[in-house]
């Protein structure tokens, strides 16, 4: 994505309750800054991208060089619920 890309710029991030956080790792820092990163447009800092199929609609991007979020996207809004 580019910043600004279909109306992309803003997008909310939400949680789906809460999504488990790894217990070995503390990335709840990296995950935070991830959010900010979406947030503010600069979806390439996070490398956001749409999953195959993309016709399920779940799109992932990165807390870390190990770990990412997967979430759906609801209007405006991608909706967080999982993280490995």
């Amino acid at each position: 994505f580019k910043r600004g890309h279909s109306g992309f710029s803003g997008m909310k991030v939400l949680e789906h309750k809460t999504p488990h956080l790894p217990k070995k790792a503390d990335i709840s820092k990296a995950y935070l800054k991830a959010i900010k990163h979406i947030e503010s447009g600069n979806f390439e800092l996070v490398s956001l991208k749409k999953r195959e199929p993309k016709h399920q609609n779940i799109w992932y991007f990165r807390i870390t060089k190990k770990y990412r979020a997967f979430a759906k996207m609801e209007g405006d809004a991608l909706v967080v619920f999982h993280i490995s």
